[in-house]
Parts: C-alpha cells; sequence; structure tokens
C-alpha cells in the first residue's frame, strides 16, 4: 500500500456549541463540549487513513494530558505513531473552540504549548525517504523544510498545505509538488488581485506540478501550467465546519494515491470535506471512501 507521511501542527482541540455568541464580560451555557484532535497536517492524515491510505504523523508529542489525547486519538484513527517523540515537561498546543449555531461559524482561541522544534532524526528521514507523499503545512518549518528537500532528493512528492503566512514560506514553496494555498494565503503571499492571477505567479515563481487555491464556500480554481479549471463545494447543512480544509487537504492526498488527475482529486476532495461539515467533530466526522463515491454520483458526479 502507498504510503502517506505528515509533518505539521498536531493540536488538543476543545469543542463547545454555542446557540449564539455571548456579549463581553457575560455567561453562556455551551448545548455539548467535547474534546477533538486537530492541527491542518494531523488532521489530514487522519482524513487520508479513514478514506483507506496508509498513513503517519512525524513529530514531537508532550506526555501531558493533551498528547496523550492525541497521540491515542491518532491510534484510534489508525494513523501510524511510530515516528512520534514523546516529551516530558513541556505544555501541549492547545485550542478552544466555539462552533455558533445562528451563523455556522468558528471562533479558535489557541496556546501554541513550549514544545521544542522538531529535529528530524534517522529513523524519521527513513520513513521520509520511503513515503510516497510527504504532507506539510508550513509549522514545523525548519523541520519541513529540510523533510522536503530530502523527499525531492529521493523522488517523494511534495504536498504544502498553504495556510499561514509563516517565515520561511518561501524557502518551502520553493520545494513543493503539490502546493494547495487558501486565497487569503496566495493573494497575501503574491500581491494578486484576484485568485487566478495569484495562482500563474506561485505557478511560475515555483514551479510545482500544480497549484489549486482554495476559496471556501466559493469551491476553488486549478492551474497546471496549460489549463485552468475550477472545482465546487458541495451541498450539505453545515453542523460544523472546523477543520474542513485540512479534511480537503487530507482526502486530496489519499485522491493522488489512488492515481485520481487533480480534478478529480478537488472534486473528491471538496465532497469529502462537505460530509465532514454534516457532523460534529474534525476528525469524528470524516466520511469512509464508499460514501464518498456514493455521494458524489448522487450529486452528479463519476470518479
Amino acid at each position: 500500500m502507498k504510503k502517506i507521511v505528515g509533518i505539521g501542527a498536531c493540536v488538543m482541540d476543545t469543542l463547545y456549541n454555542i446557540p449564539t455568541y455571548p456579549r463581553e464580560d457575560t455567561k453562556l451555557r455551551a448545548t455539548s463540549a467535547q474534546p477533538s484532535g486537530g492541527g491542518p497536517v494531523a488532521t489530514g492524515l487522519v482524513a487520508a487513513a479513514k478514506l483507506g491510505a496508509d498513513s503517519s504523523y512525524i513529530g514531537v508529542l508532550s506526555s501531558d494530558g493533551g498528547g496523550a489525547y492525541l497521540k491515542s486519538d491518532f491510534e484510534k484513527y489508525g494513523v501510524g505513531t511510530q515516528n512520534i517523540r514523546v516529551l516530558d515537561g513541556y505544555r501541549s498546543f492547545t485550542s478552544t473552540i466555539w462552533l455558533c449555531e445562528d451563523s455556522a461559524s468558528r471562533t479558535c482561541v489557541f496556546d501554541k504549548g513550549n514544545l521544542p522544534p522538531l529535529v528530524l532524526d534517522e529513523a524519521q528521514k527513513q520513513a521520509i525517504i520511503d513515503a510516497d507523499l510527504l504532507m506539510v503545512d508550513g509549522n514545523e518549518m525548519s523541520a519541513a523544510v529540510s523533510a522536503a528537500r530530502l523527499a525531492r532528493e529521493n523522488g517523494v512528492p511534495v504536498f504544502y498545505d498553504c495556510g499561514g503566512l509563516y517565515d520561511g514560506v518561501a524557502d518551502l514553496l520553493a520545494l513543493t509538488d503539490i502546493m494547495i494555498p487558501s486565497e487569503e494565503f496566495a493573494l497575501g503571499h503574491t500581491g494578486a488581485k484576484d485568485a487566478k492571477a495569484a495562482a500563474k505567479i506561485l505557478f511560475e515563481k515555483y514551479s510545482p506540478r500544480v497549484v489549486i487555491i482554495t476559496q471556501g464556500s466559493r469551491g476553488g480554481i486549478i492551474y497546471d501550467g496549460e489549463r485552468e479549471a475550477a472545482y465546487p463545494v458541495y451541498p450539505v447543512t453545515v453542523k460544523d465546519s472546523n477543520g474542513s480544509g485540512d479534511v480537503f487537504h487530507g482526502a486530496f492526498a489519499a485522491a493522488v494515491l489512488m492515481d485520481y488527475d487533480y480534478e478529480k482529486c478537488c472534486h473528491f476532495a471538496s465532497a469529502t470535506a462537505a460530509l465532514k461539515c454534516a457532523g460534529v467533530g474534525a476528525r469524528a466526522s470524516v466520511p469512509d471512501l464508499d460514501t464518498v463515491r456514493k455521494y458524489l454520483k448522487e450529486n452528479g458526479y463519476e470518479l
């Protein structure tokens, strides 16, 4: 089976469902609360695993309650943890997320914790060499750049979920094969006035195989240097949009390993993300492969 390995943020989320946003300096009773694993690549790996891909995470976690939860959550969903180092005496990356019923929106407050940066050991380097796809999200930037360089040297494609304008992004973009920035990232990094122009600038500057710019509720665009196309958002009643972008990226990665072309990968990923939004929890509500294929067919798209 083909393998995906990933490096990036891994976050212990606490989700609070609330009926409406409270006024400042007041109290509001949540309708429910639950823990959930989060982080762009970390959740993407879970999505890929639930869709049938062989996925594993490379990183460092704390031995505190948050880190223990995150490691067990990976194991629950079948994501490999053999290349995670667990360290004592550190504070995990955590966040509190409000999921607002009347606006179908989310608000997140996070604490990045104090874990030291990831430095790749020999086992982790070998896992990258042996993989069929490397996913990175710009967190753990130094390790991500080192991993991307190693992947490139060994013929492993690099998939960059470009979500934050972190220091050093240009170094990582230059090592990227599959580039999927948010529209905000693409416009901010290039200075372009629209997504189509940004896609062309990114492609010409960094020479990836493809640039796909995600545009939230408007779907997104695909550019491979010759052809420009669009993909839609699929219809769903939204219960929890948190993590939908992460799920999109993980589903896209799984589709790449199923040898779909990039346009099919986008439709597959968009449908998976839509189905995820119909449930609560960035990971718990990710559908399986048969459900995604059936949903696409019901909505007029054949893989």
